[in-house]
């Protein structure tokens, strides 16, 4: 059976460090972000990521997003990242913003039919962002069943994937149900892939050098509650068709 933990009270950091152990042996984990409920995999597990696509009976035409724990993770995974990539990360990271950049072609890596591109992504939630710090970049899609809407409770993800999960993160109910924006910052111009968390509109003006970055943060802060998990807000953060699925 899988185990349902709890990272609300003094038992998270147990429950992170035991969803990382399973994550790092290839196995499934749904944890939470500031989006839905996400199924995650380590990022480099072969057998992991086959099981992520086999799990939400998902077609590996839609590839898998990743999700980092700082920008400065970005150039091991994307080293030609565009410098308009620069200013969105600073206005919307960490957030609900996905960015499809040119990848690494050197990745020992399986996220489905990505064309030399990934998806990617840092959360505003501090057990996703914990459960990256102790195991690298997860490959993480929302948490259900390709086509069904995606799980904003542990309780609807678990009805959805069942025991092709090993550990489910509890971490109360993510009552928005909204995914994140995706832009691809692979064309020639910035083009928004789906509408999502953040206004699509400001994505671009920021792309385009129109808002400044900072401005943009503000009223998006201003704009919206504070995510549950969501990290202090001070300092810096510990240093989810034919679009990317993501949380």
């Amino acid at each position: 059976m899988p185990d349902i933990l709890d990272t609300r009270g003094d038992g998270r950091d147990e429950a992170v460090e035991r969803a990382a152990a399973a994550l790092r042996d290839g196995e499934l984990v749904v944890l939470p972000t500031d989006t839905v409920y996400g199924l995650a995999a380590d990022a480099f597990s072969l057998d992991g990521t086959a099981r992520v696509f086999r799990a939400k009976d998902r077609d590996r035409s839609v590839p898998l997003p990743v999700l980092l724990r700082s920008p400065k993770q970005l150039p091991g995974i994307a080293p030609d990242v565009p410098e308009v990539a620069e200013r969105l990360m600073a206005a919307f990271w960490p957030g609900a913003l996905t960015m499809v950049v040119p990848a690494e072609g050197r990745l020992q890596w399986d996220l489905g039919r990505t064309e030399g591109t990934v998806a990617v992504r840092m959360p505003l939630d501090d057990v996703a962002l914990a459960v990256i710090r102790s195991v690298g970049p997860l490959a993480v899609t929302s948490a259900n069943i390709a086509g069904q809407p995606p799980a904003q409770t542990v309780a609807q993800a678990r009805e959805q994937l069942g025991a092709a999960v090993h550990v489910y993160l509890d971490d109360g109910p993510r009552t928005g149900g909204v995914a994140s924006t995706i832009v691809d910052l692979t064309r020639r111009e910035p083009h928004v892939l789906r509408v999502g968390a953040i206004d699509d509109e400001l994505v671009l003006a920021v792309a385009a050098g129109e808002v400044d970055p900072l401005d943009a943060a503000a009223r998006v802060a201003a704009d919206q509650p504070s995510p549950p998990g969501g990290p202090e807000p001070a300092g810096e953060p510990e240093t989810d068709e034919g679009a990317p699925e993501d949380g």
